[in-house]
């Protein structure tokens, strides 16, 4: 807003803002090659961040989409290929990617029908599979963490070669005039301020990411939970369907 306006009168004042403007490219061009490195290096990561943080946005919104409406219909259904089918439109959701794993898993070992054999290695299919999509949804986000925390001190470390340069300029001078420090303290503040720019979207980022990461994570478990305690009430089921003819007990690989 200094940039954009002058005290004049308090009304804001075009030429004002125009001698601002160009006050202010006046420094970026003054500036040293240090300066320009650290500015380089600093928009380079604020690029990769922000390409990070929007792939996460419009991950994490597809993946909360699908996942509602795969529990949904994992909890209408009758029939495990059913879900199966379901799982095949929503592999974005760590819920079916769950499923999968564990339906694989039970036809290995009972072909599709009948109770399973051994819960305990559908337990460790599901924990796998829940481990692997949860990890899935973290890559990047250590970059993202590191550019939030790396960021200020790249830009202090512009901020100090600017004062560096600031003494030099007043060495050279032999008195301490503003025209002597002026390009070193703007090469400071730009690199401060550039700094503080690109670490404050990364930080806010990576903390809502990380909070949502959770979510998913916790949902996950409450669906694994959910999928093998259906799958254990599969002998119930069967024996109270004992009068069923076993062509149509095959049939019904039911779910719930």
């Amino acid at each position: 807003m200094l940039f954009l306006f002058q005290a004049d009168g308090g009304a804001p004042v075009t030429g004002g803002a125009t001698s601002s403007t160009s006050a202010l490219f006046d420094m970026l061009h003054n500036i040293g090659p240090v300066a320009i490195f650290v500015l380089l290096v600093l928009l380079i990561s604020s690029l990769y961040s922000w390409m990070v943080i929007l792939g996460k946005m419009g991950t994490f919104k597809r993946v909360t989409s699908e996942s509602r409406s795969f529990i949904r219909g994992f909890r209408k259904a009758t029939r495990l290929h059913e879900v199966s089918a379901l799982a095949a439109q929503f592999k974005s959701s760590p819920l079916a990617q769950v499923f999968e794993d564990v339906y694989e898993t039970y036809k290995r070992q009972t072909g599709g029908s009948g109770p399973p054999k051994n819960v305990t290695a559908l337990e460790r299919s599901a924990q796998t599979a829940a481990s692997e999509s949860i990890t899935s949804l973290e890559r990047r986000m250590t970059w993202l963490a590191t550019i939030a925390a790396v960021s200020p001190f790249v830009g202090l470390f512009g901020t100090v070669m600017g004062i560096v340069e600031a003494f030099v300029g007043l060495g050279k001078e032999g008195s301490a005039t503003l025209h002597a420090v002026a390009p070193g303290i703007a090469e400071a503040l730009i690199t401060t301020a550039a700094g503080l720019f690109v670490a404050v979207p990364a930080v806010v980022a990576y903390n809502q990411f990380t909070a949502r990461i959770r979510v998913f994570a916790s949902a996950t478990d409450d669906f694994c939970r959910e999928l093998l305690n259906s799958l254990e009430e599969i002998p119930v089921r069967s024996s109270a369907a004992r009068n069923i003819p076993a062509d149509d007990e095959a049939e019904q690989g039911i779910l719930r």
